[in-house]
């Protein structure tokens, strides 16, 4: 199974209020780290050293600190594409966190529409 259709996969399981994901990631043949380097970094994929993992992604659902689901997907369909094969390993999920914005001094049909596009 590619990376991408276990990431997906992976995903799919979630359920709808999770905020955060981390994964760790290998790839199998490390003769071809720098080039899964080069195509990781558009996810923002943290190196390990000296570790039995490559590197550790970080995803964000809706809101945070982590790369966008579909930029992760990307990178791996990339890495797909490339004839590089790895697995992934899921290492944390934090659900249920809530956005917080600062809403003094706005007006109320900012608040609004604030709230109206959070609410899907």
């Amino acid at each position: 199974m590619s990376l991408t259709q276990d990431f997906d996969e992976i995903v799919a399981s979630l359920s709808d209020d999770w905020t955060d994901l981390e994964l760790d990631l290998r790839i199998f043949d490390e003769t071809r780290y720098v080039d899964a380097a080069i195509v990781l970094v558009t996810c923002n994929a943290q190196p390990y050293s000296k570790y039995d993992w490559h590197w550790r992604l970080v995803i964000a659902h809706r809101f945070g600190h982590g790369a966008s689901v579909p930029a992760v997907q990307l990178a791996l369909k990339l890495l797909d594409d490339g004839g590089m094969e790895g697995e992934m390993a899921v290492r944390e999920i934090r659900t249920g966190r809530a956005e917080v914005v600062q809403m003094w001094g706005r007006t109320e049909t900012v608040r609004q529409e604030f709230k109206h596009l959070r609410a899907q």
